[in-house]
């Protein structure tokens, strides 16, 4: 924070979203509060890079998904990236950016492989991503969930159910203008995470989706998340 504020912009890495909880005052009380209590006169630009989600043979306590978490608090941004593309463009939007941005990596996507251009890009935080377009459902996920979600619309388009899969890229800003136009031609949402599903983060999309879309809903949005028991 003493980097940033004196007008550097540091990149901190945690190993992973499990031990930001040693940190969380630091982020929540004073990173994220100070550019709004300084009514704009100090900015911290400051990128807290992250591993989160599970399966790679840890237990509950290195397992857990924090960023919807971190997603509630104003003053922080929040990205979760799902594809090399993505991961090298926010983080350079993450960089330039004058908040500070939780940048949250899933463990099991380190070996995925993908198509980085040479030239310089970024892609902005807020922006969603049509991953695969369909008519018949919406699904809605981010990081290894969306990977995920494009298997699972691989399946349904099997059994002739073309599901449109929309990769949120960040939580905050949340790009919800994507999400309702793809439900008002789908009139249906599924919302995919790997957390919790109580307490998760789908919940607050599933109720703006209810709030701005709900019209168009030919059913209750649904959504998939975890058991709630810590990670075997």
């Amino acid at each position: 924070m003493g980097a940033a504020l004196a007008g550097l912009r540091p990149i901190v890495e945690i190993m992973t979203i499990n031990f930001t909880l040693l940190a969380m005052d630091q982020i929540i009380n004073n990173a994220a509060k100070l550019r709004y209590m300084s009514n704009g006169q100090f900015s911290v630009p400051l990128v807290l890079r992250t591993v989160t989600g599970g399966g790679g043979q840890l237990g509950a306590t290195h397992s857990q998904s924090f960023e919807g978490w971190y997603a509630s608090v104003p003053g922080l941004k929040v990205a979760v990236p799902s594809t090399p593309y993505d991961a090298l463009g926010l983080l350079r939007s993450a960089i330039d950016d004058a908040n500070p941005v939780i940048f949250a990596e899933h463990a099991l996507l380190y070996g995925v492989r993908g198509q980085v251009p040479e030239e310089h890009y970024q892609v902005p935080l807020g922006s969603a991503s049509v991953r695969r377009e369909g008519a018949d459902i919406t699904i809605v996920g981010y990081s290894r969930m969306a990977q995920v979600a494009e298997q699972a619309a691989e399946m349904l388009a099997r059994q002739g159910t073309e599901a449109e899969v929309i990769d949120l890229r960040t939580l905050r800003p949340l790009d919800m203008e994507i999400i309702i136009e793809s439900v008002k031609k789908t009139s249906r949402a599924v919302i995919v995470e790997e957390v919790w599903k109580t307490g998760g983060f789908a919940g607050e999309i599933a109720s703006a989706i209810q709030e701005e879309a709900f019209d168009y809903l030919d059913g209750p949005v649904a959504r998939g998340g975890g058991s709630d028991v810590p990670t075997p």
